[in-house]
């Protein structure tokens, strides 16, 4: 188990990357080969308890967040973490627990909901295009333009309000979709936008005890709505949907990440193990300072420390 860091760095000789490999590198589907989601279970632990999984995520979080700060201060990378996964897979909870120790003012999250007017008469990428983070933040997408190969994918009447030309509506219009979104993908990692994708991959049976949940729970009941029974009886084909969508998009500038999401705990531990190990892999940096701006800083602080030594003398005290 990692042992505890500054955040930054690993307490051992080992990089994370090899410190956090195990919760990592089982579940990265980048093209390399064959996919097949039924392989993937979603129940994994990773060899792992409650207690030992708390202990890494709180590692994470301060890792997280020293990472996010030399994100910022170079300016020169962009990171787009996007989710999805199916009703009640823990997305919203993964997002709030896996940066709940990173400064707000350095991260975007766009949700992604039915198209607006607007949005249905540009292309299937445009409305993304417009919250892709700007270099030295972090953006995280919570669903994203993946829908358009899975919900409209499994309702086609969703499709027919989209106002293509209907022959460009054929039956490759998925695999084209696909082609567009890797170009879309390389186009973006080519600029330095760092792009990690996790799919919370949940069982049926997880996901009825997460809805009885909800109904049980007067604290969670806001979050029950009626279409998310009726988009369970389409299990099997969005299950197909997903096989075929992650098959076809994991590529090395941009992986899928098949997150185990029953236990979430070990969902956090994959998100936050992924993220890490491949924020180190961009070897951020703080701004160097030149030797002019060095002179200046010094003749700054003597002056600093010589009106501080004045107000003592005269008995002035710093505001509380």
């Amino acid at each position: 188990m990692p042992k505890k860091n500054n955040g930054l760095k690993s307490s051992s000789h080992k990089s994370l990357a090899d410190e956090l490999k195990a919760y990592v590198t089982p579940f990265l589907a980048d093209g390399t080969q064959s996919f097949r989601l039924k392989s993937h279970k979603a129940n994994e632990k990773g060899g792992l308890d409650k207690d030992a999984a708390k202990e890494i995520i709180e590692q994470n979080r301060k890792r997280l967040a020293g990472f996010q700060e030399r994100l910022y201060a170079s300016g020169h990378w962009a990171v787009l973490l996007i989710f999805q996964g199916m009703d009640a897979s823990g997305k919203d909870s993964a997002i709030e627990h896996v940066f709940s120790g990173v400064n707000p003012q350095g991260v975007d999250v766009a949700s992604f909901k039915t198209p607006s007017s607007l949005e249905l008469r540009h292309d299937f990428l445009w409305r993304s295009q417009l919250q892709v983070p700007e270099r030295g933040r972090l953006g995280i997408f919570n669903r994203s333009y993946y829908e358009e190969c899975l919900i409209v994918r499994v309702h086609p009447e969703v499709l027919a309000k989209q106002q293509l030309p209907p022959q460009l509506v054929t039956r490759n219009i998925w695999r084209e979709r696909f082609e567009d979104i890797n170009a879309y993908e390389r186009y973006l990692s080519r600029n330095g936008t760092l792009i990690l994708k996790f799919f919370l991959n949940v069982s049926k049976d997880e996901q009825r005890a997460r809805f009885l949940d909800r109904l049980e729970q007067p604290g969670k009941r806001w979050k029950f709505e009626m279409g998310d029974i009726r988009e369970r009886e389409l299990w099997d084909k969005y299950q197909a949907a997903y096989q075929d969508m992650l098959a076809h998009t994991a590529t090395k500038p941009a992986p899928w990440h098949i997150v185990p999401a029953d236990h979430k705990w070990f969902a956090r531990v994959v998100i936050g193990s992924t993220i890490v190990s491949a924020l180190e892999g961009l070897n951020l940096q703080y701004p160097k300072v030149d030797k002019a701006s060095l002179q200046e800083f010094e003749k700054v602080r003597l002056a600093l420390e010589h009106e501080g030594r004045r107000s003592a003398v005269t008995g002035a005290k710093r505001p509380a």
